[in-house]
């Protein structure tokens, strides 16, 4: 399963930075050094989902994001951006996913929202929700004032060994897999050691249980070979809204959205690449199951 693993992942990271092109399976298996005939098989076994599903609601999650996010562009834009090649194919697959079309879904976007969603009315039909944040605006901010030191920073390239977890539930095991690596090479346990997560999907859009998180360790240099499951990533150097805060689990949601609505307040413009979290304590050592954590964001 490992080697399987290895091989998806560069697949899916194939994917992923190439939605707005055609793909071919011939092309994807390739790179999974896969023939196609059995690529089909294992991707599904890796992942949950056939490849078709796995590219077609991403393409849509991707433009759901750009409708409710980049009022300012148009649906041509985003439909070209998304891989679509017609406002036909993009009307028809959205409506199916969504419930309506990106039109009337642009236009029932809450100016605050939290997550978008796909909900099954009695009827059969699918509609579209957008659950509003977890509490309002004017408690949000106090929250924040009071939880998280919100900062922006220059951070310089940071090298990564990674290991790609497909859902919420496994991004613990992904970690378990990277610090038993870690120990056989005499990194872990170390002075000042920190894992980062990566997040390759956005919870707005992204099912909980399909979403792409790589759990990562800081390197001093840059992983030279990938390693079974460890591959090697890269956070390269740019501006970051950082919010530092000591805080349990049940607070992360809470954090992000606090987060994103600060970066809107005042008026910073995410950059395109992937939020992150960097943790200095761990909250298994703490009576409270608190940590210090930084939520990261990359802005222009």
């Amino acid at each position: 399963m490992e080697e399987y693993k290895r091989r998806i992942v560069k697949a899916i990271q194939y994917i992923d930075d190439n939605l707005d092109t055609e793909f071919s399976l011939e092309k994807i298996s390739q790179i999974a050094a896969y023939s196609p005939f059995h690529f089909h098989r294992i991707f599904r076994l890796v992942t949950g989902e056939t490849l078709q599903n796995y590219i077609i609601r991403k393409k849509t999650e991707k433009s759901a994001l750009y409708l409710a996010l980049r009022k300012n562009i148009s649906l041509k834009e985003i439909y070209l951006q998304s891989g679509f090649s017609s406002h036909s194919s993009f009307n028809r697959t959205f409506k199916k996913y969504y419930g309506k079309s990106p039109s009337e879904f642009r236009n029932s976007v809450p100016e605050n929202f939290h997550i978008i969603q796909t909900q099954q009315s009695k009827n059969g039909q699918i509609n579209s929700v957008f659950s509003q944040y977890i509490c309002n605006i004017e408690n949000l901010l106090n929250w924040t004032k009071m939880n998280l030191k919100i900062e922006i920073k220059e951070f310089p390239t940071m090298n990564l060994a990674a290991v790609m977890s497909l859902g919420i539930a496994n991004v613990e095991p992904s970690y378990g897999i990277l610090i038993n690596w870690a120990k056989d090479r005499k990194l872990f346990p170390a002075e000042n050691v920190k894992m980062i997560s990566v997040y390759h999907d956005s919870f707005k859009v992204t099912p909980a249980d399909k979403v792409r998180i790589h759990a990562c360790m800081l390197l001093s240099e840059k992983l030279k070979q990938n390693e079974g499951e460890i591959f090697s990533e890269t956070i390269e150097a740019g501006r970051f809204i950082v919010a530092r805060g000591e805080v349990t689990l049940n607070d992360f949601e809470q954090s992000w959205v606090s987060l994103f609505l600060w970066m809107k307040e005042n008026n910073c413009t995410l950059r395109k690449a992937f939020p992150f979290e960097i943790y200095h304590t761990n909250f298994k050592e703490h009576p409270e199951g608190k940590m210090i954590v930084d939520f990261c964001i990359p802005i222009n």
